[in-house]
C-alpha cells in the first residue's frame, strides 16, 4: 500500500524562498495538503505567474508571530471517520529578509515568529521543522564553515537574531527541528544580494563616457550562493529525512542540542567571480577599489555607502522612466545595504547535508 503524502505548512510561503517552495511541492504533488500562510495577500505579492497555483488557492491569511494565529494557521479539517489531523512538515520561511533593521524588528518579526510557530509545532507533533537560517551565523572566515564552526560575530543583526532563534528553538521539548544554513539564495526574480548588483550594473551600462564598475575589498572575498530552485529541494529533502531520524549519524559533531546542516552550492561563489559574470552580461569593465580606497572605506562605511547611492538613484529612476516603469514600480534597485557592504566572507561547507542526507 502506498504511503500516504504528507500534508504540509509553509509560513512565510508569499517570500521568495517560500514561492518557490510551494511551486515545488505543488508541481511534483509532494503533499496530500498544502498551505501557505504570510501577512500579505497574494496581490500584494508581485507573484509571477508560474507561482500562482501553488500559492494563491492554499493561502491563508495570518500573522504567525502572534499565538492567537496558531490555531488558525495550524487547524485542519477532521477525516471522513472524525479523527483530527495534523500537519505533517512545517517550513519556516518567514521572518525579516530587509538589512540594516533596528533589533527590535528581527526580535519581532523573525524571533518571535520563529519560536511562536516552533512551540505550536511541537504541541502538535509535526514530525519535522524546518527552520531557514543563514549562513552569516558564522564568523566571517574564507575558509569554508562547518556547522562545528563558531558563531560568536554574526555578520549581520538578522543573521544574530536567527541564531538566537536556531538556538531557543533547540529548547522546546518534543519538537523535531532541522536548521538549514543558507548562503546568498538567488534565481528568478532575485532581489536583494543579487538584484541589487544588476541593477548597479545596468546603470554603469547606460552612461557615458563608460566608468568601470568597482567593487570594495577584493575579488577574493567569498559570497557563497545557492539556487532558489536547489533550495527548495533541499528544504523538502531535509523534512523528509528529520521525519524519519533522531540524530546524526556518528562521527558528525556540531550544535549538541541541534540538528544543523549548511546548504550551499560548489561554486565557491566570490566578489570576482560575479564580476566576470556582469562583465560578461553587461558587457562593461569591472574591478576592485585599491588600497587607499578600502582603509577609506572600513573607517567610514556609512559615508561611503551614501555616496554610492546619491551617484546612482538618480540614474536607475532615469531608466525606469525611460522603460515605462513609473511610480516606483520595480522591485529592483541599485540601493545598497551598509551592512552587506562588510568586509566579511560567507564561505560555507555543505559538505554534511551532501553526505547525510544524499543532496546534490
Amino acid at each position: 500500500m502506498a504511503e500516504e503524502k504528507p500534508s504540509v505548512l509553509i509560513i512565510g510561503g508569499l517570500g521568495y524562498i517560500g514561492r518557490f517552495l510551494a511551486t515545488h511541492i505543488h508541481t511534483h504533488a509532494l503533499a496530500s495538503t498544502l498551505r501557505v500562510i504570510d501577512k500579505q495577500l497574494p496581490q500584494l505579492a508581485s507573484l509571477a505567474p508560474e507561482h500562482e497555483p501553488a500559492c494563491s488557492p492554499n493561502f491563508l491569511q495570518a500573522d504567525a508571530s502572534r499565538e492567537a494565529s496558531q490555531a488558525r494557521i495550524f487547524d485542519l479539517p477532521p477525516t471522513a471517520s472524525g479523527a483530527q489531523r495534523q500537519f505533517d512538515y512545517v517550513f519556516n520561511c518567514g521572518g525579516e529578509t530587509r538589512f540594516s533593521q533596528e533589533d527590535e524588528v528581527y526580535k519581532l518579526r523573525s524571533y518571535q515568529l520563529s519560536l511562536t510557530v516552533g512551540k505550536e509545532a511541537a504541541k502538535r507533533g509535526v514530525k519535522a521543522f524546518v527552520e531557514c537560517s543563514t549562513g552569516q551565523v558564522y564568523n566571517p572566515s574564507r575558509s569554508p564553515q562547518k556547522e562545528t564552526d563558531k558563531t560568536s560575530k554574526p555578520h549581520t543583526k538578522q543573521a544574530k537574531w536567527k541564531l538566537q532563534a536556531e538556538e531557543d528553538l533547540a529548547k522546546i521539548p518534543g519538537l523535531r527541528l532541522v536548521v538549514l544554513r543558507l548562503p546568498h539564495v538567488y534565481g528568478p526574480y532575485a532581489g536583494r544580494w543579487l538584484g541589487t548588483q544588476l541593477a548597479l550594473a545596468r546603470v554603469y551600462q547606460s552612461r557615458e563616457p563608460k566608468e568601470t564598475m568597482k567593487w570594495l575589498w577584493s575579488s577574493e572575498l567569498r559570497t557563497n550562493t545557492l539556487h532558489v530552485e536547489d533550495t527548495s529541494r533541499a528544504l523538502w529533502m531535509a523534512a523528509e529525512w528529520r521525519s524519519k531520524n533522531d540524530r546524526l549519524p556518528s562521527g558528525h559533531s556540531g550544535p549538541t542540542d541541534r540538528i544543523v546542516f549548511n546548504v550551499v552550492d560548489r561554486g565557491a561563489t566570490s566578489q570576482g567571480s560575479m564580476a566576470a559574470i556582469i562583465r560578461q552580461i553587461f558587457n562593461i569593465e569591472t574591478g576592485f577599489q585599491n588600497t587607499l580606497v578600502n582603509a577609506f572605506a572600513k573607517m567610514n562605511l556609512e559615508h561611503v555607502v551614501d555616496d554610492v547611492n546619491d551617484d546612482t538613484l538618480d540614474d536607475w529612476a532615469d531608466l525606469q522612466e525611460a522603460a515605462g516603469v513609473r511610480d516606483n514600480g520595480s522591485p529592483l534597485s541599485p540601493f545598497m545595504e551598509k551592512e552587506l557592504l562588510r568586509d566579511a566572507d560567507l564561505s560555507v561547507d555543505g559538505g554534511r547535508f551532501e553526505g547525510v542526507v544524499g543532496f546534490r
